[in-house]
């Protein structure tokens, strides 16, 4: 078990496998030392848990547990291409798209779900740049989708 591995572990957690894509993409694709993920759902053992719009159907809080649930979504595709999250030097950058009901703008607090994963597993290799970005629908009716990129050790 990797390093990266067992401190998910001792967090409770277990790394997921890899989303099957839903259209003509990869979850993940290296490109010299940087690994780009796919935009991640929260999908649990193939499955939405939630559906709708946050601050409407899905409150903020369920969806920053949903964007942790998309950051290990997005371990596990980073995975897939690299064999060993222990190669991991750092995040580099995190995007986050919250379907939004039309008077929310919590966006940050909910893209915080992803962050704090990576800070919890990574130290300071997991603090990275963000963007949260609002959208009226995300894909299957998704609440929150998250993507990365990542700094493989050369």
């Amino acid at each position: 078990m990797s390093a990266v591995e067992a401190k998910l572990a001792e967090l409770g957690l277990t790394l997921p496998q890899v989303v099957p894509p839903l259209a003509a993409y990869q979850p993940a694709v290296q490109s010299g030392v940087y690994v780009y993920t796919a935009g991640q759902l929260p999908m649990i053992e193939g499955k939405l848990p939630v559906t709708g719009k946050v601050g409407a159907e899905v409150t903020p809080e369920e969806a920053k547990d949903l964007a942790r649930v998309c950051a290990l979504n997005a371990l596990a595709a980073v995975k897939s291409v690299v064999g060993d999250l222990d190669r991991i030097a750092r995040v580099v950058k995190v995007v986050g798209f919250v379907a939004s009901a039309s008077d929310f703008t919590g966006q940050p607090g909910v893209l915080n779900g992803a962050s704090e994963l990576l800070g919890e597993v990574f130290g300071d290799k997991g603090v990275h740049a963000r963007s949260a970005v609002g959208v009226t629908v995300l894909p299957l009716d998704a609440p929150v989708e998250v993507e990365m990129q990542v700094e493989l050790v050369p």
